[in-house]
């Protein structure tokens, strides 16, 4: 039997797998720094102390970082979309005035036991430096995507 006449997935026309960081390939020593220099500052900022001077200046680093990124040198913009998707749109609505409800009700009743926030609810489960430090990765790189955006 003969398989060359048949094309393999990466030949396929409109099968390109498409990439979260186009132009990897190229650079992956610039790749492998900035994401080392990445996990150590999340790894340095997830050892400041909660609501600390600290804290705040390793919070609006990266902000304005991206900011600055954003305005000065600005990436390749993914194009929009034609036309919005209604229904898709109004389930992430839902969610977002969810999460706006339980906020502003948990200070309203200034966060009880039986109400606690959601800030009460998530740091528990990142107090852990490691976890700390992964999840202000995340942070980071939600970020870039939204800049990226």
């Amino acid at each position: 039997m003969a398989t060359e006449d048949v094309p393999r997935p990466s030949e396929r026309p409109g099968r390109a797998r498409p990439s979260f960081w186009p132009g990897h390939g190229r650079n992956r020593v610039r790749t492998a720094v900035i994401g080392t220099v990445l996990a150590g500052y999340a790894w340095a900022a997830g050892a400041a102390a909660p609501f600390s001077a600290t804290a705040l200046v390793c919070v609006l680093v990266p902000g304005v970082v991206l900011a600055a990124m954003a305005r000065w040198w600005p990436p390749d913009r993914i194009p929009a979309p034609e036309r919005l998707d209604a229904t898709g749109m109004s389930y992430w609505v839902i969610c977002v005035a969810a999460l706006f409800e339980w906020e502003a009700s948990a200070y309203r009743d200034n966060s009880l036991p039986w109400h606690p926030s959601l800030t009460n609810l998530v740091n528990p489960l990142i107090e852990p430096h490691l976890l700390k430090s992964a999840a202000i990765l995340v942070w980071i790189l939600a970020g870039w995507a939204l800049v990226r955006r």
